[in-house]
């Protein structure tokens, strides 16, 4: 009995994605379902024959344990400074190279440099650049500036080293969200924009009531990449500062990464590892939620005018 064409072209569709699904079912699916069980039991994989199932022993762990509650509150302060900061630079860059300014295709290939070179090469640069004894910063702001009272033990002093690494972070992560925003600004007509100048507005309002609420998507978007970055911070403390001074920047991915390579708990790692996929996970339906509410708001606002224009 011969098949027929959909049968045939259903079948040559499952055998070209089959690899490719095959790879996400054993490095993906199978891990993520393997660290679930593991983070409900006790498991050092250096000693222990097998997992020991202890329930929830590992959750009620974490909020007992010091370091995890240092981490727990560096990963806010990180992400509470990180995510806005990244929001709004990243945007009026990418607002001031959509305007076309002089040399804007040099700022733009800059701007994503950051983004080519490697995390662990870029920690490496600027622990250089912070170092208080010969680096690159305090040298400027001392023997070209004048501003001896400026200089500071960058790494060694743990506001100073948060400060830092955000900084660092902000200059590496800026480039992807550059992009994304231009790519939203790309998709707005243009014949909007020269309306609004035809009625009298100026650039201000522009920006305000016409670009903005038109980059919605460009949000969502922005918003779910930053808060996957801001969590899961890792390289740049790990490089720079090892978690110090003391647990000063030591972050949630950082002492998740300590717990299963550097102690062998593969189980109370798990643990963490799933708690901060839930933090993710909630923050991200909270960005899409305030995004959607505004959307539905301006529907009905011009629902509200249409039928008073129809009264």
């Amino acid at each position: 009995m011969k098949m027929s064409y959909r049968k045939k072209s259903i079948l040559a569709g499952y055998a070209f994605a089959a690899p490719g699904m095959i790879f996400a079912i054993l490095y993906m699916g199978y891990p993520l379902v393997r660290s679930f069980y593991l983070s409900f039991t006790q498991y050092n994989f250096a000693f222990d024959p097998k997992p020991v199932f202890v329930g929830l022993n590992n959750y009620v762990r974490m909020f007992s344990d010091s370091y995890f509650l240092d981490s727990l509150r560096n990963t806010a302060v990180f992400s509470l400074a990180f995510f806005p900061s990244l929001m709004v630079v990243s945007l009026i860059i990418a607002l001031l190279l959509d305007k076309g300014v002089r040399g804007s295709g040099i700022y733009r290939t800059c701007i994503f440099m950051a983004m080519v070179v490697p995390l662990s090469l870029t920690g490496i640069i600027f622990q250089w650049i912070f170092n208080n004894q010969y680096g690159l910063l305090n040298s400027v702001l001392s023997q070209i500036l004048g501003l001896d009272s400026w200089t500071h033990n960058w790494l060694g002093e743990g506001k100073w080293a948060m400060f830092s690494i955000i900084i660092v972070s902000l200059w590496k992560n800026m480039g992807m969200l550059v992009i994304l925003f231009m790519a939203g600004l790309a998709g707005i007509p243009n014949d909007i924009i020269e309306s609004a100048k035809i009625d009298g507005a100026n650039g201000m309002q522009i920006i305000f009531r016409i670009i903005l609420p038109n980059l919605k998507e460009s949000y969502i978007i922005c918003g779910l990449w930053a808060i996957i970055q801001s969590v899961k911070v890792f390289e740049q403390p790990f490089v720079m500062t090892n978690g110090g001074p003391g647990t000063a920047t030591l972050v949630l991915y950082q002492y998740t990464w300590q717990n299963a390579f550097k102690y062998y708990e593969m189980g109370y790692a798990s643990s963490i590892a799933y708690f901060m996929g839930i933090i993710i996970l909630v923050l991200s339906a909270i960005n899409m939620f305030l995004n959607r509410e505004k959307d539905v708001d301006e529907v009905k606002k011009k629902k509200r005018k249409k039928g008073g224009a129809a009264a």
